[in-house]
């Protein structure tokens, strides 16, 4: 839930008068992008903070601990000489802002579009890698009490009961669960993983790592979840061919990090974390929808934010497909028809695109959130206009419970073809720009 902008306020001067930062001057601004916390930028005494908090209690329930640990963690990754922030403050409750800490704030950018454009994106690559190594270099000693450490066969069947409990109806992403069981490696020696190191939590000014941001889900693991997580195809966003955090090669990115951490990555661990976080982010979009409808949070985001399941449905199929028999990787497949309305009464995919013509005229008048709350309404508008004209994508609902079970498998004849053709209709619904369906609608039917 949001904050009135009073209590947002007099919550800051109360933070900044314990901290000892100054007055605090009026109209903190909200920050765009966070898919859980919510970030405030502000000043006090001449200097600028960013404000990280929980949007409502419910959002710190179940963790494994809470915003003091978080801010702890980036000091020590700090004091390792990670390009860190520097928190000033951790919210008490007598501050009335609910759960966060306030940073100083970093020079640069974030955003994913700016940062991918730089001069010397191969330096800036090597930076990432150089943190990296850094930030597992940590270990539980270093840290406070309460930072997980990964159990990788519970952390397995952690995700197969969110797939349950989300319907469990979903093939592909059934398909990663019984390769993940099948493939698990064994547990090595635990290093800090940062969790979510990845092209949008990293702050850049020019071609220049300035910060490593969002630590929020920060745990002890295997160091080669990090590196994976950021050659997913979701984090290389418009630089599809540069599959490490967008700005290089896979080859070039491992380099740089053995070189820094004194270690030699294997390849088959890099694929399986790959793989597990295909899979773990599938879930965490499709969870968005049912936050939104247990009222826990009732941002427009949420709903959208889960229509981009079928993305990692698309990445995780181009993944797995690597083990299917060559017949079945030959066999011709056809991109979904669509439907053509051109008489009568507006369609529902008319009135859509209508909507989001009038909110395209009235987006000057926005500003801040309000401006980027509009963008995602006409990005929810555009998944409506598609969904009611694309042919609808047959896939047996049992089908699912097969391939836990391994009575159907990528050997299964015909299974390959029609996975791939059901997820290219549903990507085209759901993200038409994504880049890998470009890629995969080329590979898999040789159109353009």
């Amino acid at each position: 839930m949001g904050i009135a902008a009073s209590d947002l306020n007099a919550g800051l001067a109360r933070v900044c008068a314990r901290a000892g930062l100054g007055a605090l001057s009026p109209e903190p601004q909200r920050l765009t992008g966070g898919a859980v916390m919510e970030s405030w930028r502000f000043s006090s005494g001449g200097c600028d903070y960013v404000l990280r908090r929980a949007p409502s209690p419910a959002f710190m329930e179940g963790r494994p601990y809470g915003h003091a640990v978080e801010a702890a963690l980036i000091e020590a990754a700090r004091a390792k000489g990670v390009t860190a922030p520097d928190v000033v403050a951790v919210l008490e409750e007598a501050d009335g802002l609910g759960s966060g800490f306030v940073m100083r704030a970093l020079p640069g950018t974030a955003d994913p579009k700016v940062i991918l454009a730089c001069d010397d994106p191969a330096g800036l690559l090597r930076q990432a890698a150089r943190d990296l190594a850094r930030i597992h270099s940590l270990r539980q000693s270093d840290v406070p009490a309460g930072v997980p450490v990964m159990d990788y066969r519970a952390a397995i069947a952690d995700l197969k009961q969110q797939f349950m409990d989300a319907g469990g109806d979903r093939p592909i992403i059934a398909l990663g669960l019984k390769w993940l069981e099948d493939n698990c490696p064994p547990e090595v020696v635990p290093v800090l993983n940062h969790g979510d190191y990845r092209m949008g939590n990293l702050l850049v000014e020019g071609s220049h790592l300035t910060g490593v941001l969002d630590w929020e889900i920060a745990h002890f693991g295997d160091a080669h979840e990090d590196l994976a997580f950021g050659c997913m195809a979701v984090w290389r966003f418009a630089c599809y061919d540069r599959p490490a955090l967008g700005l290089g090669s896979i080859e070039d990115y491992i380099a740089a990090y053995e070189a820094e951490a004194g270690v030699t990555i294997d390849a088959a661990r890099f694929r399986f974390w790959t793989i597990y976080r295909t899979v773990w982010w599938a879930m965490g979009c499709l969870k968005m929808a049912a936050q939104w409808r247990s009222g826990a949070d009732r941002m427009l985001e949420r709903v959208v934010i889960s229509r981009r399941t079928s993305e990692q449905e698309l990445d995780l199929l181009l993944l797995l497909e690597e083990d299917a028999p060559e017949a079945e990787r030959a066999a011709p497949v056809h991109a979904p028809a669509a439907l053509d309305q051109q008489a009568g009464e507006a369609s529902m995919a008319e009135v859509a695109e209508a909507i989001s013509e009038w909110l395209g005229a009235v987006k000057e008048r926005m500003e801040g959130h309000d401006r980027f709350q509009l963008a995602v309404a006409r990005n929810a508008l555009g998944i409506i206009a598609r969904n009611a004209t694309v042919l609808p994508r047959l896939v047996h609902p049992f089908l699912a419970e097969d391939v836990l079970k391994g009575r159907s498998t990528l050997a299964s004849p015909g299974l390959l073809a029609l996975l791939r053709h059901a997820v290219l209709g549903k990507v085209a619904v759901d993200s038409p720009r994504y880049p890998a369906l470009g890629y995969a609608r080329k590979k898999w039917t040789g159109e353009d």
